[in-house]
């Protein structure tokens, strides 16, 4: 399959892949964004990070591509090395990003993957499990639930016939809690 550089200039560009928190919130500045998904790995809440989670298995993963340059290059970098290496114990890939529209072709972006090897790593968990410790959780940008609804909502709304079942499942067994 051949890739496509989607640059308008001479000027480099990067290509950043998010799945959690960055499809609402990237909290660094973009010259453009799609929304796609990558090969070969699928959202998990197995991270014990209060905010970030994440896994790699054999299936897809739907989320936003963000094409950063030149000064928003290294800001978004240093942004997020920080924030999800340092802090988040994640580790960073390139991957195979395949945009919704289909007039675009693939791009390779960088993505921040949890692994099992992190130290604050779970594993898996029943989604009512899962959910229980998402509604009792707060971290320093706000409240797990917040994550978990917000994501769900941006799937509904941009991925309307994508089925995560995980992430379904645990927003189901997260707002039975609060009722």
């Amino acid at each position: 399959m051949k890739l496509l550089d989607i640059t308008v200039s001479e000027k480099p560009s990067l290509w950043i892949f998010g799945y959690g928190s960055l499809v609402w919130k990237p909290d660094f500045k973009y010259k453009r964004n799609y929304v796609g998904y990558i090969k070969g790995f699928s959202r998990r809440f197995w991270h014990g990070d209060n905010f970030h989670r994440g896994d790699k298995d054999m299936a897809c993963t739907w989320g936003v591509a963000y094409e950063v340059t030149d000064s928003q290059m290294e800001e978004s970098l240093q942004y997020l090395n920080l924030r999800e290496a340092v802090l988040g114990g994640y580790a960073t890939k390139m991957v195979e990003f395949t945009p919704r529209e289909k007039c675009q072709g693939s791009l390779l972006a960088l993505v921040y993957i949890a692994t099992s090897d992190n130290p604050i790593y779970l594993g898996p968990a029943t989604p009512t499990e899962i959910a229980a410790q998402i509604a009792i959780c707060r971290g320093n940008t706000g409240h797990n639930i917040e994550y978990l609804l917000r994501l769900a909502e941006f799937m509904r709304l941009y991925c309307p016939e994508v089925e995560d079942d995980h992430l379904f499942s645990i927003e189901a067994a997260a707002l039975a809690l609060l009722i």
